[in-house]
């Protein structure tokens, strides 16, 4: 089996510290970085989305692939210097004014970085304020996720997403949202550019909106 599959498996498997092992291996025998990131780990993220999508397997098992995946990915960081180009961009993300809740965005984060964006966690019971702030920070910007567990926190998220379209910063970032209450009518509602109703979904979405 090559190391690269070996890696794949053990991202599967929530493997983490087989994973950190089998990427120095790699490393050490002279694998590319990038081939490890993409073949290795960001592929079998993909298989692992799949799977929840099936039901074949379920949040606590699509967390601990995560994690791996993101123990891997620290120890390649540094080889990966200038060389990561297959960045699709920066999303911040973010649960909405009013939530604290953050398992369901924890685990979008690690997804949508397993696509090969560059994650920025803002935090839970985000303000507007906040979030702006946040967005014009970072120029290099393009996608904007909102987290709402709770019915009492979706007109927090829809005034979140009016002040980033007020601020005209919906000429810089897309916006996904999701969450438990939330559905594809109140997305559109709201003015979003994307629903996801679960990780798997925002990882494919996140994919899909840096491609337009």
């Amino acid at each position: 089996m090559s190391k690269i599959l070996e890696i794949s498996n053990a991202v599967e498997a929530g493997k983490k510290k087989v994973v950190v092992q089998l990427v120095k291996e790699a490393l050490e025998e002279g694998l590319s970085p990038m081939d490890i990131l993409n073949e290795g780990m960001i592929k079998a993220m993909g298989n692992v989305g799949e799977k929840f999508k099936l039901n074949e397997i379920y949040v606590p098992e699509m967390l601990v692939a995560a994690r791996a995946m993101k123990a891997g990915v620290e120890v390649l960081k540094p080889h990966l210097g200038e060389n990561k180009g297959a960045s699709l961009g920066k999303f911040i993300i973010c649960s909405v004014e009013g939530d604290l809740h953050d398992i369901g965005k924890n685990l979008v984060a690690m997804m949508v970085e397993s696509t090969g964006y560059e994650v920025l966690d803002i935090g839970v019971d985000v303000s507007a304020e906040k979030l702006i702030a946040a967005i014009k920070e970072n120029p290099d910007c393009n996608l904007v996720g909102l987290s709402s567990l709770l019915t009492t926190t979706m007109p927090a998220m829809k005034k979140l997403v009016a002040a980033i379209k007020e601020a005209g910063l919906d000429q810089q970032v897309k916006i996904m949202v999701g969450g438990a209450p939330i559905t594809q009518e109140f997305a559109d509602s709201i003015g979003a550019d994307a629903f996801a109703a679960d990780a798997a979904s925002a990882a494919a979405k996140a994919k899909e909106l840096a491609a337009r």
